[in-house]
């Protein structure tokens, strides 16, 4: 089995979850925690990572439908001053090219500063503005509007305009997406201690790229609790496949809108890459709607085959942004995955 490979080559644990007019499939491989010898449950909390950037974009699309906010103003009008001060051309930028990174802006988490600060202080507390003063003075990557290109910036920034519109991004995105689809393990932001029976799997990192792990567990939660917009969110595999099941047929923006979001940004060949808030995909010749998610301590994937009707969500507690040899065993496992689900 696939899951069996991954944890073979190294990966602590992981977790799947599929949905289709068959019904559920789901299966677990591994350890939640290496230490305690605690295998991975169905029940266990998943680090969705940036897959949280299509809850902050459904959060935004809301606003649209509400009339408060318009895909195409300048972000200079739903921004603080002492926020848009900071950003080259934020008089150009619009709230859809942040959706789908065709702002150009700089990428905070490139700064050296903040990587530092990071690992250095983990118990530090980031605020929103923190990560937008990583930016402070960089030109923009590429001309406003010019190409698509990944930018975990945009979506904090999402945050912080949804933040002035109501308040209180977290709340809001749980009362237009956690609750009309009863999602009651998902969780935004990460508190631990407020978790209740709900557990978190560890997190574990080759942090020397030997392929030799230690449980970060800590550093992972310290800095998945201060994410906003672009990560954040911890949930069950299948409160994941609910979410984007929802979302996909109208349960929490209307079918007009939908079609909006889905509206791709085009990579260098011409290819579909991303629509607001959601990546598309052709995996084994089958397009694919969703997003995937990579941190310290953990990665996972989320995503709908429409051509299949299949909904799927796999998480990991290995960290995969930074190299590791341990991930060679990845991308076989992987492919026999997607051929199991899709054949």
């Amino acid at each position: 089995m696939a899951l069996d490979l991954l944890v073979k080559e190294g990966i602590p644990g992981t977790s799947l979850a599929v949905l289709s007019e068959e019904g559920w499939f789901m299966a677990n491989s591994g350890l939640a925690n290496i230490e305690e010898k605690t295998p991975v449950q169905f029940c266990h909390l998943q680090y969705l990572q940036s897959i949280a950037k299509t809850y902050m974009a459904v959060a935004v699309l809301k606003l649209y439908e509400q009339g408060k906010i318009d895909l195409d103003d300048p972000i200079t009008k739903y921004l603080p001053s002492s926020i848009s001060n900071h950003l080259a051309k934020s008089d150009k930028i619009s709230v859809r090219m942040l959706l789908n990174h065709t702002s150009g802006l700089a990428e905070y988490n490139f700064n050296p500063n903040y990587i530092t600060k990071l690992f250095q202080d983990p118990e530090h507390i980031f605020e929103p503005e923190d990560y937008i003063k990583y930016i402070h003075g960089k030109p923009l990557d590429f001309p406003v509007g010019s190409k698509y290109s990944y930018r975990n910036t945009n979506y904090v920034l999402l945050a912080i305009i949804v933040n002035k519109i109501t308040g209180d991004h977290t709340a809001f995105i749980r009362e237009v997406v956690f609750r009309p689809l009863q999602l009651e393990h998902t969780y935004y932001p990460l508190v631990v201690n407020q978790l209740g029976n709900d557990q978190l799997v560890s997190a574990y990192w080759d942090r020397h790229s030997q392929g030799i792990i230690e449980n970060v567990s800590k550093i992972q939660q310290n800095n998945v609790a201060n994410m906003v917009g672009d990560d954040g969110i911890v949930t069950t595999p299948v409160e994941a496949i609910i979410f984007l099941k929802g979302l996909m047929e109208g349960k929490l923006i209307n079918k007009t809108t939908l079609q909006e979001m889905l509206q791709w940004a085009k990579r260098k060949d011409g290819t579909p890459a991303y629509g607001l808030g959601i990546a598309y995909s052709s995996i084994n010749g089958f397009k694919s709607y969703g997003h995937t998610g990579g941190g310290i301590g953990a990665g996972s994937e989320l995503r709908y085959f429409p051509d299949k009707g299949v909904y799927m969500f796999v998480g990991i507690n290995l960290g995969t942004v930074t190299e590791s040899p341990l991930h060679k065993g990845i991308a076989p496992a992987r492919d026999q995955l997607f051929k199991a689900i899709l054949e």
